[in-house]
């Protein structure tokens, strides 16, 4: 499974909600097997600059690679990149087994 995961600053705060409008476009492309679009609860005690997160959950590379393809997932830039001052974004594999002890 790959884990995937997006974070967000706004340019102006003012505009959060119209940030997040446009990346819940991106919970009805479906190649995810998990998508949460969130604003930050900004309760760590080092650093809260990102305002919004995405996490989504895929089973392979190929349907990451679907979503980013996907009609929706432009839509979503679109909407999103004239708001947003930093993207910062992660993927990376989990294994399907528990870890151990």
């Amino acid at each position: 499974m790959i884990r995937y995961l997006v974070l967000f600053t706004a340019k102006d705060k003012a505009h959060i909600n119209r940030m997040m409008d446009g990346l819940l476009i991106l919970a009805t492309i479906p190649h995810a097997r998990q998508i949460e679009v969130a604003r930050n609860q900004k309760s760590d005690q080092l650093g809260n600059e990102i305002d919004v997160v995405v996490y989504a959950e895929f089973d392979n590379e190929a349907e990451l690679a679907a979503y980013k393809a996907h009609e929706l997932y432009e839509e979503s830039i679109r909407r999103v990149r004239p708001l947003r001052e930093v993207r910062l974004a992660a993927d990376y594999y989990v294994s399907a087994e528990p870890a151990s002890p």
